[in-house]
């Protein structure tokens, strides 16, 4: 039988000054895969829309409803509703604290970071660097005149920003944005040129995909702060990135993980389920 995917593209709203990287990386999966793949936009995606494999950048409420129901049927879902759903800000965070990941000391004083709790980053706006309390305060009013009420302050650490990027399966690589000047949003000049402090990279790379265990995600991405005693934080973890400095290699990461779910006796067992 041969496999019917869609490929949902990321809406506009989600993928703040990403959205030509982001269709590149879901583009370059969509030409790997075996299979009548179509590339459809996530506020697109309808009831209709049917498909034994989803390939899901999709975070808006009605795109993770429909796809919570094609996974209750039977089809294979990368990345998980469940997992797209705790990569929320409030919910990550919250995993991390109380599985022991390493992250930035709760917040009592000083300079932090005060983030959009609920959701997703959909701006520069959601993310905000404090220097001190009464920046902090100020940052709560505009946020809240927004309309956003759930918040989470991180306490700000000075050292090398690190961008890490994952695929279940063994793909792991990281990336200094102080060097390649690839940014989101231009936060990483708080933290200033990289020193390339020396740590335990493969610590890192353990941390992070146990987290991404945890989350149920398999396409992940995320950042971290190394200090100059070599000590590293977790401040960012994220489903499906953009993969930036290393998008083809993990388009054929992904690729890989998808092609050996698609070939797993289970899978192949719902195949005639689904249609």
């Amino acid at each position: 039988m041969r496999r019917h995917i869609i490929a949902i593209q990321r809406d506009a709203g989600f993928s703040p000054n990403s959205v030509d990287r982001d269709q590149a990386i879901l583009q370059a999966v969509a030409e790997g895969l075996e299979g009548d793949v179509s590339v459809v936009p996530e506020l697109e995606l309808a009831a209709c829309s049917t498909a034994h494999v989803y390939l899901s950048m999709a975070r808006s409420p009605q795109a993770l409803a429909l796809l919570e129901q094609r996974e209750r049927e039977g089809a294979l879902v990368i990345n998980s509703t469940r997992g797209v759903r705790a990569c929320s800000r409030k919910t990550i965070d919250g995993l991390m604290r109380r599985c022991g990941i390493p992250m930035p000391p709760p917040y009592t004083a000083g300079s932090c970071w005060l983030k959009r709790g609920e959701g997703y980053v959909q701006s520069r706006d959601d993310v905000v660097f404090c220097r001190d309390e009464a920046e902090l305060a100020a940052a709560r009013r505009r946020f809240r005149a927004r309309g956003i009420g759930e918040t989470v302050v991180s306490t700000h650490v000075a050292g090398d920003v690190i961008k890490f990027y994952g695929v279940a399966g063994g793909f792991f690589r990281y990336f200094y944005p102080a060097d390649d000047g690839l940014s989101k949003f231009g936060n990483e000049r708080h933290n200033g040129r990289a020193h390339h402090y020396p740590f335990a990279a493969a610590d890192l790379q353990h941390d992070v995909q146990r987290l991404a265990r945890l989350a149920q995600v398999e396409v992940y991405g995320g950042d971290a702060i190394v200090g100059a005693d070599g000590r590293y934080y977790l401040i960012d973890f994220n489903d499906w990135p953009s993969f930036s400095p290393c998008f083809q290699e993990a388009a054929r990461a992904i690729v890989h993980l998808i092609n050996s779910k698609m070939h797993h006796d289970r899978f192949q067992a719902t195949l005639t389920q689904l249609f």
